[in-house]
Parts: C-alpha cells; sequence; structure tokens
C-alpha cells in the first residue's frame, strides 16, 4: 500500500530510533509537522530560532552519541542553520536536518523563501540533497543517517519539496543501503601502525598528542590503557580535552595558543610526537615551520584528507582512534621515560598555570569551584576568554565530559548547545559557561529551556567587554577598544581606555532577565559567595538558572602565543 511523502518521513524517524526532534515550522514543513503531531514517538522540541535549534541538536548528538535530528522551513529557516552546519563539520558532530523546499514547479523561479540551500551549504555538509522524486524519499533519508554516523560524523543535509512531501508512493524503508563511492573506513592498516608504534618505541623523548578525534570514538579509556602501559606524557587539544583525566601523573595539559607552558615545550622538545584524532590547525601548530621541530610525527586519524595537510607526517595511519588504540594495545610494553617526565615537571614548576588569588574572584576560582561542586557534569562552554579558562581549569575524570566549539569557535553555542545535552540527559547535571557577549547571541533560547524544563545552571563570566578581542586589543593594539565594551553607549566619549566611575550601567540585568523568563538569577561578586550560588542552583530543578558572576575587566587567558607566532613564543605575564 502507498503512502504520502509525509507519513513516510515520520516512518524513517521512527525506524531510525529518533527519539527527539529541534524543529521550527513554516510554509514548506507544514505537513510535516501536522504528521509528527500524531506520533507520540518523537519528542518535539520547538527553540525560539533556527540557529538556537541547530546548536541544540549539536549538544544532544555531542552528549548522547545519537545523531541530532532538525527540521526547518525554506528559505530563512534553511539559511538560519548555515552556521551550526559549519560548526558541526568541523567538530565532526552528526546531524541529519531536513529543510522544506518549495514545490520542483516552482525551484529556479525565484519563489518565496526559495533559497538553493543544497548550494549554500555544500562546502559544510558531508552530503546535500533535494529530493526531486518521491520514490526516492526513503532511500535518501537512510543514506542521510549512515552517512552523518559513520566515518568520520558530520552533518547531513536533505531538502524535501513541498510536492514531494504529499506525493503517494512506496511505504518501503529500506533497511540497508549501499552507496557508491562512499566506503568509510573501518579498519586500521596494520603495516602502518606498525610502522607508527616501532617510531614510538625508539623515541627518548615521546609525546602523545590527543585530538577531538578521542573523544568522538569515546576512546579515552583506550588511550589512558595505552598511556599507562607506555608510560608516555599526554597533552591534548582543547577538542581533546577530557580525553584522559585531568589529575593523571602522565597529563600535561593542553598544547597550543592558550596551551600550558610545560605542553608547548614539550611540543617543542619532543623526539616522536604520536598524534591521534586532530587537525593540526593553525591554534595548535603556530607556526608550521617551527612546530615540533625535534620531532618525528605520526598521524592517525579517521580522515584521509586531515592527514599531511597542514603539517607533513612520517607516519600517516588512517584509522579510527578506538580501532587503532585497540590494536596498539596488544602491542604497548612499559617505555624508560622518567627522565623526560622530570624535564617536563621543571617546565611545569618553571611556570605553573595558575591565577593570582590576591586581586578578587578570577576564573580560576569559579573553574574550581564548578569542578567541585558538579564533578558528574556535562560541562558545555561558549566561545571566549571563558572557554580558555574552562579548558585550563576545569577538571575532567571519566563521570564528566566538555563540550565547546573549537574548531568554527561559534559564540552563541553555550546556551543552546547546553539545552540540548540537557534534553538528551534529563538525569544529569548540565552547566553552560558563558561570557556576558556570547550568551545575548542566543539569549532567545531561555524561553526554550524554561518550556522544557531543562534546569541548566548557566555561568555567566561578566566582564563587560567581548573579553577575547579586547585581550588582543590591549595587547597588540595599544588599548584601542573598538567595539568590545557593551557598557559602551552613543553619549560615551572616543577614545575610552578601559572602565571608570563614569561608565553607564550594564544592560542587561540578567537576574532580572532570568526572572522575566521563568527562571532563577543569582549574582555573585566574592568567592565565598560561589558555593552557596551553585547550592541554590541544584534545588531549581523546574528551570534553568543563570549565576552572574561579576570579575574584573582586565582579566586575561595567558599563556598566549600570537597568531601566527612559533609555539615557543609564549607570552607568560
Amino acid at each position: 500500500m502507498d503512502i504520502t511523502g509525509r507519513k513516510l518521513f515520520v516512518k524513517a524517524l521512527e525506524e531510525e530510533c529518533v527519539d527527539t526532534i529541534f524543529a521550527y515550522p513554516g510554509g514548506t514543513v507544514t505537513d510535516l509537522f501536522d504528521e509528527l503531531y500524531k506520533t507520540d514517538s518523537i519528542h518535539m522540541v520547538l527553540p525560539r530560532h533556527e540557529q538556537g535549534l541547530i546548536h541544540e541538536a549539536e549538544g544532544y548528538a555531542k552528549s548522547s552519541g545519537k545523531v541530532g535530528v532538525c527540521l526547518v522551513t525554506s528559505g530563512p529557516g534553511a539559511t538560519n542553520i548555515i552556521t551550526g552546519l559549519a560548526d558541526a563539520h568541523y567538530d565532526n558532530i552528526p546531524l541529519v536536518c531536513f529543510t522544506g523546499q518549495v514545490p520542483l514547479a516552482l525551484i529556479g523561479n525565484d519563489a518565496f523563501q526559495e533559497v538553493d540551500i543544497v548550494g549554500m551549504t555544500r562546502s559544510v555538509t558531508k552530503y546535500g540533497v533535494t529530493v526531486r522524486s518521491r520514490e526516492d524519499l526513503g532511500r535518501i533519508i537512510k543514506m542521510a543517517f549512515y552517512i552523518a554516523r559513520t566515518g568520520k560524523p558530520g552533518p547531513v543535509l536533505i531538502d524535501i519539496p513541498k510536492d514531494i512531501q504529499t506525493a503517494s508512493g512506496t511505504a518501503v524503508y529500506p533497511e540497508h543501503v549501499e552507496i557508491r563511492g562512499y566506503k568509510p573506513n573501518t579498519s586500521v592498516h596494520v603495516g602502518q601502525l606498525k610502522r607508527a608504534y616501532k617510531l614510538l618505541k625508539s623515541a627518548k623523548k615521546p609525546l602523545i598528542l590527543a585530538g577531538g578525534g578521542v573523544i568522538t570514538a569515546r576512546a579515552g579509556d583506550k588511550l589512558l590503557e595505552f598511556a599507562e602501559k607506555e608510560n608516555v606524557p599526554v597533552v591534548t587539544t582543547i577538542m581533546g580535552k577530557g580525553a584522559v583525566p585531568t589529575k593523571h601523573a602522565l597529563y600535561i595539559g593542553n598544547c597550543g595558543m592558550h596551551g600550558k607552558y610545560a605542553a608547548n615545550k614539550a611540543v617543542s622538545e619532543c623526539d616522536v610526537l604520536f598524534s591521534i584524532g586532530t587537525r593540526f590547525n593553525d591554534r595548535i601548530t603556530g607556526d608550521l615551520n617551527e612546530f615540533a621541530p625535534k620531532a618525528k610525527i605520526v598521524h592517525i586519524d579517521i580522515d584521509t584528507a586531515s592527514i599531511s595537510r597542514n603539517v607533513v607526517v612520517d607516519v600517516p595511519v588512517v584509522s579510527d582512534a578506538g580501532l587503532a588504540l585497540e590494536k596498539l594495545l596488544e602491542w604497548a610494553e612499559p617505555k624508560k621515560t622518567l627522565a623526560w617526565q622530570n624535564q617536563i615537571k621543571i617546565w611545569e614548576n618553571e611556570n605553573p598555570l595558575a591565577m593570582r588569588r590576591d586581586r578578587g574572584m578570577t576564573p580560576q576560582m569559579i573553574m574550581e569551584h564548578i569542578s567541585r561542586n558538579y564533578p558528574k557534569g556535562i560541562y558545555v562552554t561558549d566561545v571566549g576568554q571563558h572557554q580558555m579558562w574552562a579548558t585550563q581549569y576545569l577538571e575532567l575524570t571519566s563521570e564528566n565530559s566538555l563540550i565547546t566549539s573549537g574548531g568554527l569557535g561559534t559564540m552563541g553555542f553555550g546556551l543552546p548547545a547546553a539545552i540540548g545535552a540537557k534534553i538528551a540527559n534529563p538525569d544529569s547535571e548540565v552547566v553552560c559557561i558563558s561570557g556576558d557577549g556570547g550568551f545575548q547571541m542566543n539569549i532567545q533560547e531561555m524561553a526554550t529551556a524554561a518550556v522544557e524544563g531543562a534546569a541548566v545552571t548557566i555561568c555567566i563570566l561578566n566582564n563587560y567587554y567581548l573579553g577575547m578581542v579586547r585581550q588582543m586589543q590591549q595587547l597588540f593594539y595599544g588599548k584601542r577598544y573598538a567595539c568590545t565594551c557593551l557598557r559602551r553607549r552613543v553619549t560615551c566619549e572616543n577614545g575610552c581606555k578601559g572602565p571608570s566611575a563614569s561608565c553607564p550601567p550594564y544592560v542587561p540585568d540578567f537576574v532580572k532577565l532570568a526572572e522575566s523568563y521563568g527562571a532563577y538569577g543569582i549574582r555573585v561578586e566574592k568567592e565565598e559567595e560561589i558555593d552557596a550560588a551553585f547550592a541554590e542552583a541544584k534545588q531549581h530543578t523546574d528551570a534553568p538558572t543563570i549565576i552572574e558572576f561579576m570579575i574584573a575587566s582586565d582579566e586575561i587567558v595567558l599563556p598566549m602565543v600570537k597568531s601566527g607566532n612559533p609555539m615557543s613564543e609564549m607570552i607568560l605575564k
């Protein structure tokens, strides 16, 4: 018996075990919404903006390991998710995003709310297609889920014209799909891996560099076991933070632009850099000519295109991080690295990662209290200084996790991604760490959190500025704070060099704003108030709680390496 495209759409989602869809209605998807309304098996989350919607789907997918599913209308509904598609593309998050489209006969005629969303997003999706035949609908949806979750995960976009949704066709949803030209790697080249391991065994100063691919593969336990068996120190990218427990004796810290002094020194001085699941982007390498200058480099990554694209490596291994580590564990045996580890400890003691404690409440203190109060929490950050402080000072174990926007660095990611994580993990404590600037980019999602009963604890570090850009202006642009002061008004004088008693009040009042959304608001100005604020937030299980932490405007993230400089040239004070 034939059924309509809209019925097959819902059947397909149910067959793929989709329990949640982040969806915003509009003219070209009303038929799909009408069909979804009839089922109790799929929870529809109505965000307040499509960009918030796709970030919520990212948080849901990243925290659960499932595919995040989105549904938006054509035209502006579709274009509003492009930033999220790019974010998911760079951070390898599996999404299937459905967009409505005008009827087939109108495509190409500049119809109302018609855009070529497939063409617009081709560079930031794993696969994108407009369905042009009702008979292809089931196969294409099956392909979408398969492509999104296999190989290097990523976003897929399926554009469904309105007449395809109402047309009748087969009720069959395929169990399997064969895609010519798409054969994700599901094995590891043992010969190449043996070459890599032989190089590691010959090293006197070996170093493991773990990236986000280890987290995506959920291979942290295997990495830890391998590092322990080999007795080799570990550094991470910010996306790899948490791959091994941060208090482990072999863990040094993050490397890169805002990496730990000892971690960057270790990368500069090691003789073998054994990297797993990283792209070697510019935030990690700095000046490519000076990156790991003394090292032979092994690169294990699931994406063939990532290997030797930025850093030419000595031994490439195309493999999922988990598969490679499973095989490496069969060969692992301890190395004598005591002298090397002692040298790393000397660097650590020379320039430990710490902020002054004699100037009031600092971001380090806030992160330390978060770690103590939410030891099993899901931490989600926005983008900016607070993100770097979180990756520097949060304590991560096997019982908690960190979600952040790494590749694209998307301000506005934090709040909606935290909501998505809470919806996926209703029994877990979810902490959103944001700046006052980034929080306001998707502030409307407070309504989504309130109506969903998503009791996220939102920590806003308020320094009155767009802090990361302000930091660059302070260090490299003569303290010319162009468009970074969030208190600035048209009545302010030009040439402001920083806050003074004459500054206008800050807007909005985040405590009152929280209350206007039916949420809770707390303001914290001293370290001794932090634990009480978290205790109060934990009592609020029916709605989110905003905790506004008032921090100094001139706090900066250190160490720092100026963009394009070698990682050995760190600004430390």
